[in-house]
């Protein structure tokens, strides 16, 4: 299990060269690419995985580059953070914002009975899409915004806890699994060892 999810993150996590070729970090590109933000070691994966899944929901656009951007002052595990992004995807994310919906509605009691138009008699379909982006916003701001913007906090920071909580036993997990790895007399006669 171990060496699948190790060749996984191989593949798609970034690289140090693909965070040099963004053009608007070369600013602060010396500061990203620190190479303590780049180690795996046990404080940095956990805080990058914790990052990740606050950039992943809070964040909607360009999440790689905020990620990075974050990890610099909670000392987080850059690739780790970026990839960690991934959670948020075209198949999640309708899920994730239905549930910041509910949650937000439950926490700021919002009634149910509460008079509401329905979504066909908000949007209004006949115009350009400078009327279509007004009614949109129009109906995110009235009825939609708040409860959902407090969901998306709530559920990242619950999310962000359980990533970090999960990233740090796997972290314990995996180690111990090269430990016991190391010590295994069978691998240290196949190559060699001992």
């Amino acid at each position: 299990m171990f060496d699948r999810i190790r060749a996984w993150s191989e593949r798609n996590m970034p690289t140090r060269e693909s965070f040099e070729n963004v053009r608007w970090l070369r600013p602060i590109a010396h500061r990203i690419l620190l190479p303590e933000l780049w180690r795996f070691h046990r404080r940095s994966v956990p805080r990058g995985v914790a990052l990740g899944v606050i950039v992943g929901v809070l964040v909607p656009i360009a999440q790689f580059l905020f990620a990075a951007l974050f990890a610099l002052p909670v000392r987080a595990n850059v690739p780790v953070a970026a990839v960690t992004t991934i959670i948020t995807n075209p198949f999640t994310t309708p899920l994730i914002w239905v549930a910041a919906y509910w949650v937000g509605s439950w926490l700021l009691r919002i009634d149910a009975s509460m008079p509401v138009k329905p979504l066909s008699s908000t949007v209004v379909d006949d115009g350009g899409w400078e009327d279509k982006l007004m009614s949109w916003a129009r109906w995110a701001l009235s009825d939609a915004a708040p409860p959902t913007v407090l969901g998306l906090v709530v559920i990242s920071v619950i999310g962000a806890v359980i990533g970090y909580v999960i990233a740090t036993f796997m972290w314990r997990q995996w180690i111990a699994h090269k430990w016991r790895h190391r010590h295994d007399p069978k691998h240290k006669r196949r190559f060699g060892r001992g």
